[in-house]
């Protein structure tokens, strides 16, 4: 994984927890797919319109969310992170800690993918089907 996709990785999530839609929003790809862990039950998000849905949504339910990145490291073309988000729920107050992994697919520059997932494994396993080998 090159130094530079790695730091603009750290920037994306920077960009997310300084709440800086318009430069997160550029960083993305127009065709954006993001999978949340509750992907099934909202249909997943695509676009910058889906985009928008995603972010509002996140910060309607906790205002205060932020992300700490754990690790990064590549597998194959899709970098694979160790986060865990924090925040408080908005109407009860109610601290989160909230460990998860994501897998993101960067090409040309821009994120056109990525997958929260509740574990490594279930990451490695959408990495494997998105890179067409599992």
């Amino acid at each position: 994984m090159s130094e530079e996709t790695v730091e603009q990785i750290r920037r994306v999530y920077d960009m997310f927890n300084r709440r800086d839609w318009d430069a997160f929003r550029r960083v993305m790809d127009r065709d954006i797919a993001v999978e949340s862990r509750l992907v099934q039950m909202e249909g997943g998000y695509r676009g910058y319109d889906g985009l928008r849905r995603w972010w509002d949504q996140v910060f309607e339910t906790m205002p205060d969310y932020r992300i700490e990145v754990r690790e990064l490291r590549e597998v194959g073309d899709i970098v694979l992170v160790q986060a865990r988000g924090l925040g408080h729920g908005a109407s009860s107050g109610t601290p989160v800690v909230d460990p998860f992994w994501q897998a993101i697919e960067m090409k040309d520059g821009r994120c056109t993918w990525w997958r929260n997932c509740s574990s490594e494994s279930e990451a490695l396993t959408a990495i494997a089907e998105r890179s067409g080998s599992g």
